[in-house]
């Protein structure tokens, strides 16, 4: 029997948000017909902990995060700890993608991105220097996407935690002479982030990602690269 996949997810306080984290976890199973279990490393539960402690026989976690902060590199194995499940295997999370860029490209032309406009890639925030980093990489990946005649500028900003804020970006940009901002969405569900991209006064807002098969793909690739591994190193011949 394959290892229970448990998808761990920021929590959040909307109601929508939770429904589709509930629903991405029904189409990761669907997909691969796997025992799929979600958990939150954060604000809901149940955490991490909890649900190592009541999942019957292996577990590989898949952090659905779209960078490696704190609660990838921290708090996921604390919560392994303290589930008295230390050596369950932890994945990669998403990271840049260039199939993800493929996403916020759709998800701007859904929101009525024009082209010439001005775009600011949102993401939630992190004090992780590495974490950021990610972010410009996704920047970059976009604008390779986007490129063109006529491209406007791509510049990156935050929801939470680093600077600058969405709201300051997007009025930067209309001092610097940008008529129409639209704000690409670097999140994977609604909530509070999310509202904030909405008050930032720009002139297209895209959703996030949500439920797009990119996102169940690379899901399910983080696992299966990681149950590979787990069998390869159970059938490699012991090192004298």
């Amino acid at each position: 029997m394959k290892p229970t996949l448990v998808l761990v997810a920021h929590g959040t306080r909307d109601p929508a948000g939770v429904a589709l984290l509930a629903d991405l976890a029904e189409a990761v199973a669907a997909r691969s017909r796997l025992r799929v279990r979600l958990a939150f490393a954060d604000v809901l539960g149940p955490s991490v902990a909890q649900t190592l402690s009541t999942t019957v026989g292996p577990a590989i976690v898949v952090p659905a995060f779209l960078s490696s902060g704190y609660h990838v590199r921290t708090d996921i194995p604390a919560q392994l700890l303290l589930g008295r499940r230390p050596r369950t295997p932890v994945t990669e999370p998403f990271g840049p993608d260039p199939r993800l860029a493929a996403v916020l490209a759709q998800r701007l032309g859904e929101a009525g991105r024009r082209p010439g406009d001005a775009i600011v890639l949102a993401a939630a925030g992190s004090s992780d220097p590495d974490a950021r980093a990610e972010v410009h990489t996704v920047a970059g990946l976009l604008r390779d996407r986007l490129g063109g005649p006529g491209a406007g500028p791509i510049t990156v900003a935050y929801a939470a935690t680093a600077e600058p804020a969405v709201d300051d970006a997007v009025a930067a940009l209309r001092a610097a002479g940008h008529r129409r901002v639209a704000v690409a969405s670097w999140l994977l569900a609604p909530g509070l982030f999310q509202r904030r991209l909405h008050a930032s006064g720009a002139d297209a807002v895209a959703s996030p990602l949500g439920l797009h098969p990119f996102v169940v793909d690379i899901l399910l690739e983080r696992y299966q690269a990681e149950l590979s591994r787990l069998r390869a190193d159970r059938t490699s011949p012991a090192v004298p």
